[in-house]
């Protein structure tokens, strides 16, 4: 790999890594949201990544593949999903606006302490792409000091 590659695929983990916080955010500021624009409470959001790659039906990537040679280019954003396997939370509640005939009111499928845990992956992931940045940049700081001697 091309030491200038290692800039795109640092980068591109730390650009991933932030909208996936940005998510995460956006889940706990909606924690406690009964109710949005379509009348249902919030659902969480989940990010989605994949392997961001050159064409892959060109001769170049396919030799490399073959080869066992590094093809990736990075990571990129697939999109973002309502996550539809957490269950929403039925809180018994009847003086709130949003109760039902029975009293009950429905509240988002968001829990804090896994969001919480989640910032905290991305965090590391967003540090370790970024520490792998200014290892390659050193690197190749250093390579044109050699060169200019």
């Amino acid at each position: 790999m091309s030491i200038f590659k290692s800039f795109g695929v640092n980068s591109s983990g730390m650009t991933a890594e932030r909208y996936r916080m940005d998510i995460i955010s956006q889940n706990v500021a909606n924690a406690n949201t009964t109710r949005t624009e379509d009348g249902t409470p919030y659902v969480r959001k989940v990010v989605t990544f994949t392997e961001k790659t050159t064409d892959p039906t060109s001769f170049g990537t396919i030799f490399r593949r073959t080869r066992g040679m590094d093809v990736g280019d990075g990571v990129k954003v697939t999109g973002v999903y309502e996550d539809k396997t957490a269950e929403m939370k039925r809180v018994y509640d009847p003086a709130h606006p949003d109760a039902d005939e029975d009293g009950y009111v429905w509240y988002p499928n968001v829990d804090i302490v896994t969001e919480m845990t989640n910032m905290i992956d991305a965090t590391r992931a967003y540090e370790a792409n970024a520490t792998a940045f200014t290892a390659s940049k050193a690197m190749a700081v250093k390579g044109l000091e050699i060169g200019g001697n």
